[in-house]
């Protein structure tokens, strides 16, 4: 039992040391705009209130004057994990969940705008970020469950750059 501590501690802090220094470099989603068509591929990145005022403001005439422009870089995932184990014997260190997610954007959300004299420039800017984990674990055993069971989840959002708009 003793030995099987002196193992697991450094075991568990090299693999979440691992984890945290390597997660960003492989495990990266670069975003670019996107223009959405429909309620239903906007939905699949971002939420309802969101979608709302992106088609909002992408969906009306603007035969008057002026420029309209609409800029959005969204980000979302997801990750869902389950395990069960039963064993009549050990069950050291098995069924364990690990969830690394990761998002870093980068770079600028510029938008210029001139209205050419005429006025009514109307322009909107959005950057959003989600991230969810669902994870569940059942052990039963007859024996050692020494780290068993675990769920670990690390997230991370990064946003720089700038979020500038400029209007004539």
């Amino acid at each position: 039992m003793n030995t099987n501590r002196r193992i697991l501690v450094p075991m568990t802090a090299i693999l979440l040391t691992m984890a945290l220094v390597l997660a960003p470099s492989v495990i990266s989603e670069n975003a670019f705009a996107k223009k959405y068509k429909n309620w239903s591929d906007c939905r699949e990145d971002h939420s309802k209130n969101w979608c709302k005022k992106y088609f909002k403001n992408h969906n009306k005439d603007n035969k008057k004057s002026g420029n309209k422009a609409s800029q959005a870089i969204g980000q979302a995932q997801s990750s869902s994990q389950n395990s069960q184990c039963v064993s009549g014997g050990s069950t050291f260190a098995s069924c364990n969940n690990l969830s690394i997610q990761n998002q870093v954007n980068t770079g600028n959300n510029a938008l210029a705008q001139d209205s050419n004299g005429k006025g009514g420039n109307k322009a909107s800017q959005a950057i959003g970020q989600a991230q969810s984990s669902s994870q569940n674990s059942q052990v039963v055993s007859g024996g050692n469950t020494v780290g068993s069971g675990n769920n670990i989840n690390i997230q991370n959002q990064v946003n720089t750059g700038n979020n500038a708009l400029a209007q004539q």
